[in-house]
């Protein structure tokens, strides 16, 4: 038995160019900045508006700042999974897409979704096969273009979402650092409440489907308001007790960007001070799984080795989870 654990050594992301804000948007939908701003605490988020450009598009230029910073070579690359709601094809998967794009040709890459959960989810799967030692080099990149899904008439959702991508390198960690725990769930029932209503094989599309503008998100917004504030409280506190935690030990928290009032009340319930509460849902809005890897490539320069940090989420599916990891480097700025 060995003392190795996986842990994040870099981090990456793209946005892009494309700004949208409340301003604009109110002239697209009857809304209002101080409507936006009262019940999801959005200003702006950005859209990738380049034609014949998805997902992908952004998920490749972050792998690829991903393996400039750390030095590695694409070859070195062994794992790469893709946590994406919004793939450019629904077949092949973003991930082989995204590898290829990269240089990255001695991997096995696919995707995963598991809603805003994403990319949680797919940290822990490469956790598993980095501690099992299985693979070295592990790329997990959260890539949406959620405006292809958004329906701009729609002034319950379209104010919420914008595009992004965000990578880590997961390799083997020696010591305390690295990921600690993770407690992840998922619930069927929450379907009715959140999901796209055509464009798979239950409702394949058609002339029928497209007019009845059924390939948007489709959002109960109380529902999913609910389940997210308990849910993630619950597994954030569960992950902390679990491994002797109180709210003074935890240096950050990292919460999926989905609305103000919902990190706001998850903070409050894990007796959390705001200024350890990582946030920038202001400025880009939800952007399913890359809000995590968003967050922490923002605040990367405020990480100090020996932070414990807990990741929690919430998404489709209903899914959700929790992560307890120790960072394990000093960032450096001129990076």
């Amino acid at each position: 038995m060995t003392n190795t654990r996986a842990g994040i050594t870099g981090i990456a992301a793209e946005l892009p160019d494309y700004v949208l804000n409340n301003e604009e948007l109110s002239k697209m939908v009857d809304t209002s900045d101080e409507w936006i701003m009262t019940r999801i605490g959005i200003s702006e988020r950005r859209i990738l508006k380049e034609t014949g450009k998805g997902s992908s598009h952004l998920g490749a230029k972050a792998v690829k700042k991903l393996l400039e910073k750390t030095g590695a070579d694409p070859s070195e690359v062994d794992l790469l999974i893709c946590a994406t709601v919004t793939p450019d094809h629904q077949f092949p998967a973003n991930a082989n897409i995204i590898s290829y794009k990269s240089g990255i040709k001695n991997a096995f890459s696919y995707d995963l979704n598991a809603g805003c959960s994403g990319f949680l989810y797919a940290l822990a799967t490469a956790q598993q096969f980095i501690e099992t030692g299985k693979r070295k080099k592990a790329v997990v990149v959260g890539a949406e273009k959620m405006s292809s899904i958004v329906d701009y008439k729609d002034r319950a959702t379209c104010p919420i979402f914008g595009d992004a991508a965000g990578a880590v390198m997961v390799e083997p960690v020696s010591g305390e650092y690295g990921i600690v725990d993770s407690v992840l769930r998922s619930d069927g029932a929450g379907l009715p409440h959140l999901h796209q209503k055509a464009g798979g094989s239950v409702k394949p599309a058609s002339h029928e489907t497209v007019d009845a503008r059924e390939h948007y998100i489709y959002q109960e917004g109380q529902s999913v308001f609910k389940w997210a504030v308990s849910k993630m409280a619950d597994v954030s506190l569960e992950v902390m007790e679990r491994n002797g935690l109180t709210h003074e030990d935890i240096a950050w928290l990292v919460p999926h960007q989905a609305n103000m009032r919902i990190i706001e009340a998850v903070a409050r319930r894990m007796k959390l001070d705001k200024q350890k509460v990582m946030v920038n849902i202001e400025k880009f809005g939800n952007t399913t799984a890359a809000t995590l890897p968003l967050c922490i490539w923002e605040w990367e320069e405020k990480l100090r080795k020996g932070d414990n940090i807990i990741l929690t989420t919430f998404g489709a599916g209903f899914t959700w989870g929790a992560m307890y990891l120790k960072w394990g480097y000093d960032s450096d700025p001129g990076k």
